[in-house]
Order: C-alpha cells, then structure tokens, then sequence
C-alpha cells in the first residue's frame, strides 16, 4: 500500500494534467494517477502510448465537443431502455405520438452529429501507427464502432431535414444490435480512456515534461524542478547513494525539493513525463511520502508517534524485499533534541543497507553532519549571506550547510534587546 497523501493528488497534481471535457474522462485520469504501474515494461508501455500522443498532436490538438451532447449522448445509450423499432414499425409510423417520435428523433440527432464529430474530425485522421499494441487495438475498436452508424449520410440527412421514420427505424436496430453486443459499453470505456491519456499528453507538452529512462545506477536528473511553482530554480540531481540526507536552515527549500523529487519519481513509475530536462531512474515497488506531516488527530497519533508507525511500515517493506522510496521531511521532529539526534542516527545507518531502496531524510540537526557511511550521501540548499542577512538561493549543493539562519534573524529583527 503506497503512502502518497502528501502528493495532494486531487488538488495539486491532477490540475497539472486536466485537460478533460467531461466527468468520465476525469476520472479515469485519477485513476491512472493513483496507480504506480507494477514493471518497467508497463511503464515503457504507457510512454509510447503517450509519446503517440504527442506524434498527432497536430489533430488532437483542437479536439472538443459540445460537453452537453456528450452527457445527453451517454445518458441516451446507457440509461434509456432502447427499443429495436423494426419490430413494430407500422405501430410507430401510424400510433406513436408525434412529441415521442420528436424526443426520440431529438436524441438520435445529438447521436449522429455527436459521433459524426469524433470520426470526422479527429478518428479518421490519427496516424495509428506510432499506437503500441494493443492500445492501438482500442483505437480501432473506437473507429469500428462509429463506422456502424453510416455517420455521413445520417449527418448529411439530418443537415437537410430529411431524417425519416424509416431512417429512425433502422438507426433504433443498430443502437440494439450493439448494445447487445456490448460494444456500446466497450466504447465509451475505450474514448474514455484515450481522451485520459489526451489530456494527460497536453499537460506533459504545455510543462515541458520529459520521460525518463530506468537504470540500476542510481538517480540522474537533470533541471529538476517543481511544476506548481512560478519561475522555479531548475537543480541537477545525480547520487548512486540511498540514503541522501538533505538539511540546511528552515525556509531554504528543503520541502520543496523533496516534493519535486518525491513527484518526479512517483510521475515516472506512472508512465508520465517528469519535471525535469532528463531523468534516469530506479525502478520501485513502493511509496512512502512524508512531507508535513503533523499529528494524526484521527488515529489518536501524536506527531512523533505518527513519524513511528510511518517509518515502521517503511522498514517492514523494506525488509520483504519491496523497493522503496521514501521521503522523511525533518525526521523526529516531533521529540525531544537528544532523542532525535539518537535515532535519528540509528534510523539513517539502519536504511542504509537495503541498497535496492532509496531514503530522503530531511534535518535540521547539525549534529548529524559525519553519520555517514558509503550508502549515504548528504546535500544542502544553499543560503548566502547578503550584508548579514540570509539570501536563499534554492541551488542544490553536496555537503552540509552550517549557516544558522535561526540566530541570524532572532538578532536581526531585535530580539535579543527586547528580551534581555
């Protein structure tokens, strides 16, 4: 079970890649990002699924509709009881009431002028050959579907209002025949899913995301960077380390590089672009992102005892052979400073002999500086000091920060004649 709350799925990553028309679509994109895909193989998979995207992104481009005709239309097929007319036509010609056989006729024009749009303009102009198997199945499924309707002569029949009895009559049988068939059901699952994968590709293409590869090497990453940030600073990551511990005065960006490298490796085991000009990666099987955290209210859980169970279930997966990637920002803060400095050192020797897994540990505690080993490597964001005042830079740097930020502004803002 993967611990990604703190990625804020809903409310800040899924807006990086709505760009869906409808409900349905929507959420077949959370789906997708609420579901770490299970190999390498997979994920390469959905890479080419999307990088063909990006190949006829010159039709796909403009791809809209009328949103109400989509919900009339799905509403039409999937919750109306369709009734094959052929069966009592002389009933429905001569008996049928002329305001039923106008709201019938009514649906069965959004219907055409529905579909008519998603062949027309957009189907029958993909270019299906970058469309890896079998998801290129799907597309043709989709085309195959729409190609029952004989869609340019009931569109042009209903353009020149003369769509007939007899036209309703054998449109009713072939609404039957498919939904019978099921394939009416397999249809919206299929458009569904690829206008997922759509609006997924225009959010990779208008950030400027780009795909990774995966490596047993370690993590190369090139102009990481957060998306939700205005003017972000773009950092270079590489380390073949698993234990990295990340420290540096509060308010120097510590959070915020954690959360681009914990998005930029959960993006990747989706089979998503990542923030960032290149990335290599490792490839895992489990998440564990703790960024913020406080007390867990509904659980009884204070903070620290939070941090516990959470860090137990870590070593738990760790120790079943699971490779994981976890995230610990400012690791047993919530206890006392000896306590912290304690176990904290234990907890940062003890991670790293699971070589296959990968630990960000984020601290404050200077005292933490030579707990170190092969397996761990330790990283600073940078803070300079500009006519004694502190000046975060956001830059990435190998080492150990020994500014104290904390003194510096409690002198600089008077404290210390206020208070003594």
């Amino acid at each position: 079970m993967n611990n990604i709350q703190d990625l804020n799925i809903k409310d800040e990553v899924l807006p990086i890649f709505d760009y869906s028309l409808n409900m349905f679509a929507k959420a077949k994109i959370l789906e997708i990002l609420h579901t770490p895909l299970n190999s390498v193989e997979d994920i390469l998979y959905r890479q080419n699924i999307l990088r063909a995207f990006a190949k006829n992104n010159n039709v796909l481009k403009k791809y809209s509709y009328t949103v109400l005709n989509l919900n009339e239309v799905h509403f039409f097929l999937n919750d109306t009881v369709l009734v094959d007319l052929r069966e009592s036509k002389i009933k429905y010609r001569f008996f049928t009431p002329r305001r039923e056989k106008s709201i019938l006729s009514g649906k069965l024009n959004q219907l055409i002028i529905f579909f008519h749009r998603l062949q027309t303009f957009y189907f029958t102009r993909l270019s299906l050959e970058p469309f890896p198997e079998p998801f290129k199945d799907k597309i043709k499924e989709i085309v195959s579907f729409l190609s029952q309707f004989q869609l340019e002569k009931y569109e042009h029949l209903i353009r020149e209002h003369r769509l007939k009895d007899s036209h309703i009559i054998a449109l009713t049988h072939i609404l039957v025949d498919q939904k019978e068939k099921k394939r009416i059901a397999v249809f919206w699952e299929n458009l569904f899913l690829f206008e997922a994968y759509l609006s997924i590709n225009q959010g990779i293409l208008n950030n400027n995301f780009v795909f990774p590869s995966f490596s047993e090497d370690g993590i190369k990453i090139s102009e990481l960077f957060h998306p939700l940030l205005d003017n972000p600073i773009k950092n270079d990551f590489e380390t073949s380390s698993n234990v990295i511990v990340l420290n540096g005065p509060n308010m120097s960006g510590k959070s915020t590089f954690l959360k681009a490298i914990g998005l930029c490796l959960y993006l990747g085991h989706l089979g998503l672009g990542i923030p960032a000009s290149r990335g290599q990666l490792p490839f895992v099987t489990n998440f564990s992102i703790e960024i913020n955290r406080r007390d867990d209210i509904l659980n009884g859980y204070s903070h620290f005892m939070t941090e516990i169970v959470n860090l137990k279930k870590v070593v738990e997966h760790a120790c079943n052979g699971d490779r994981c990637f976890a995230i610990f920002d400012e690791l047993f803060s919530g206890t006392n400073l000896e306590d912290a400095l304690e176990i904290c050192r234990t907890t940062i020797q003890g991670l790293s002999k699971f070589k296959n897994s990968y630990f960000f540990i984020s601290t404050h505690i200077q005292e933490l500086e030579n707990t170190s080993n092969d397996s761990i490597s330790t990283y600073y964001i940078d803070c300079e000091l500009l006519n004694e005042r502190p000046t975060f830079t956001y830059k990435l740097k190998k080492g150990w920060s020994n500014i104290k930020v904390g003194r510096i502004l409690f002198e600089k803002e008077g404290l210390n004649k206020l208070l003594n």
